[in-house]
């Protein structure tokens, strides 16, 4: 990858964390969004305005934790964005984020609802917890990267006990999409549970997951 390609992917990467602050999706200071490249990975970094945040801004290291950007803050999230893309080979892209409805049912006895209409469940599957564990440590580096790869399953969609949401993908839209998707089906699944809510058949949930290359336990391998 050419200089110029990394300064193009910087700019999109500092692009998605205003989209995510934009949406109401995380906060001032909250959130995290790495890229993998070939040379690096891209990092938005700790102590910055993630609603205002420029190409400039997003920390470049390598994949063993050495920061080559030592004028910009590591992200207190780096451990966990390297952990996973130690586990996971086929993750290009980490979006962590704390939107507010989806947020809460980390908080909760209660899943996200993913059955309640097509797109959810061919985008999310069927979302896992992984535990609570402390902010920025390593405890919370491996149990967030062992739910992304559980039981030879390929996990997309992570919910962190009382923290956040963890979305893997290909591409940066597709982990940005999945958040987004994730956050429209916790309201639904809020909205529905006011009445009597009618999810998707396991016929038609099955008709899906073929449609989709999911299993069941899920998100589509990319």
């Amino acid at each position: 990858m050419t200089e110029k390609d990394l300064k193009t992917l910087r700019k999109e990467v500092a692009c998605y964390m205003r989209r995510l602050y934009n949406r109401g999706l995380t906060t001032a200071s909250g959130g995290n969004i790495s890229v993998r490249t070939p040379e690096c990975i891209l990092i938005t970094p700790s102590a910055l305005d993630k609603g205002n945040m420029r190409g400039r801004q997003i920390g470049m290291m390598l994949e063993t934790g050495e920061n080559l950007t030592p004028e910009l803050k590591p992200s207190i999230e780096s451990a966990m964005h390297l952990a996973i893309y130690k586990t996971r080979p086929d993750v290009f892209a980490i979006v962590h984020a704390h939107p507010p409805v989806a947020t809460s049912f980390t908080a909760m006895d209660k899943e996200i609802n993913c059955t309640l209409i097509a797109e959810a469940r061919a985008i999310l599957g069927i979302p896992v917890m992984a535990p609570y564990a402390l902010m920025g440590t390593k405890e919370l580096a491996a149990v967030v990267a062992e739910a992304a790869s559980t039981r030879q399953q390929l996990n997309n969609v992570i919910l962190l006990q009382n923290h956040g949401i963890v979305c893997l993908g290909k591409d940066l839209l597709t982990a940005f999409d999945r958040l987004e998707v994730l956050e429209a089906a916790a309201r639904m699944t809020l909205i529905t549970g006011t009445g009597q809510a009618k999810p998707l058949s396991p016929a038609q949930l099955e008709a899906l997951d073929q449609l989709m290359g999911n299993t069941p336990a899920h998100t589509s391998r990319e």
